[in-house]
């Protein structure tokens, strides 16, 4: 579309937005086989308009993206990032109310026109992949389609597209990078992890205590819950013990590095200093954007259950069971929620030495 290249020149509603393009792309395959079917015009408009909002959603992770890729960080970009995340989540919200849009139309309206639809699918959808390839769910641990690669259904140039994004840095990646560039874990003869394992000992002798105390248990209850509660063994080998970690890591059950995981966990635990704070949100809102793409995920699902039932998807999926398997097993930000798993109290927080609480706030000083 060209514009007046005159800035000063009027431009028409209808002209800067391309409705024309826009107005008309809603052609109904079941009117070209003289059956109209009046909902397949509802179907096309919510997934153009899905289309539509992956777009944007891309349009600010690239930006996000470019942010971290820098060796240098600027911290007023943390804020930025932040409020592009949270457009995103805004989105991802919309997105989710928009499957009730859909379940408007019942099954029967549905099967007017869904064996038109062969062999089309949501599967096919380049932006939904790219959007996830961005954000870094990596290819090894996707759930197959057919038995078939996740990009076998884009043409060559998409695929390469698709490579290129996983080489060159998703959104996890760049994190952990930049996650692994704080400096403030060791500071002087201060050792964050050394005090924090500490404090995770002092803070389970508290509740060993506390059980072996109590007048409402039995005996035989105080057992369990002693071995329930366990000892740092349990859920902080992986932070006491670099080599467990690792180990984690190339079992593919972490992500992080151990350097990235341990920074991250002292931003969460440190949160309310003022420039931690940010960094804070940043986590927060990564982590908000995989629970709204994992409730979408189900909330698809089930809509498809509602829908059709057991029946196979129009691309030859199983359908609804498909669907489902991506909701449980699609996840990015894995390593993020696992860090509430290490969070204590804040009464048992490690004390940090003056300076360096000094150099993660503001001090202002009487002339």
């Amino acid at each position: 579309m060209e514009y007046p290249k005159d800035p000063y020149i009027s431009i028409h509603y209808k002209k800067y937005l391309g409705l024309e393009q826009l107005l008309s792309a809603q052609r109904l395959r079941s009117e070209d086989l003289e059956k109209p079917a009046h909902d397949e015009m509802l179907f096309i408009i919510i997934h153009q308009v899905y289309e539509l909002w992956f777009k944007q959603i891309i349009h600010e992770l690239e930006s996000v993206n470019k942010m971290f890729k820098n060796d240098y960080l600027d911290e007023r970009s943390i804020g930025t990032a932040v409020e592009r995340l949270d457009r995103v989540i805004v989105i991802f919200e919309l997105l989710v109310q928009q499957i009730k849009v859909l379940e408007t139309m019942t099954p029967m309206d549905f099967l007017e026109f869904r064996s038109y639809l062969f062999p089309a699918s949501g599967f096919q959808s380049f932006q939904f992949r790219k959007m996830e390839v961005m954000l870094g769910l990596p290819a090894d641990q996707r759930i197959t389609y057919n038995n078939k690669p996740y990009h076998s259904a884009f043409s060559e140039e998409e695929r390469t597209e698709l490579e290129m994004l996983e080489n060159n840095g998703s959104l996890v990646k760049e994190l952990i990078d930049w996650l692994e560039r704080i400096p403030f874990l060791q500071f002087n003869e201060f050792s964050f992890l050394a005090s924090y394992k500490e404090a995770v000992q002092h803070m389970i002798a508290k509740e060993q205590q506390a059980i072996r105390d109590s007048q409402f248990l039995s005996d035989k209850e105080k057992e369990m819950r002693l071995i329930m509660l366990g000892d740092t063994n349990n859920y902080f080998k992986s932070i006491f013990d670099e080599n467990a970690h690792n180990q984690l890591v190339e079992e593919g059950t972490l992500r992080f590095s151990y350097k990235a995981t341990i920074s991250a966990l002292f931003i969460k635990l440190y949160k309310d200093e003022p420039i931690l704070q940010l960094p804070n949100l940043l986590l927060e809102r990564l982590i908000d954007v995989e629970e709204l793409l994992t409730v979408w995920r189900y909330r698809h699902a089930q809509m498809v259950l509602r829908m059709l039932g057991k029946k196979i998807g129009t691309g030859g999926s199983s359908g609804h069971t498909y669907l489902a398997k991506t909701a449980e097993k699609h996840h990015i930000f894995h390593d993020l929620y696992n860090l509430s798993t290490m969070m204590i109290p804040r009464g048992d927080l490690p004390e940090l030495p003056e300076e360096l609480r000094e150099s993660l706030g503001f001090v202002f000083t009487k002339k």
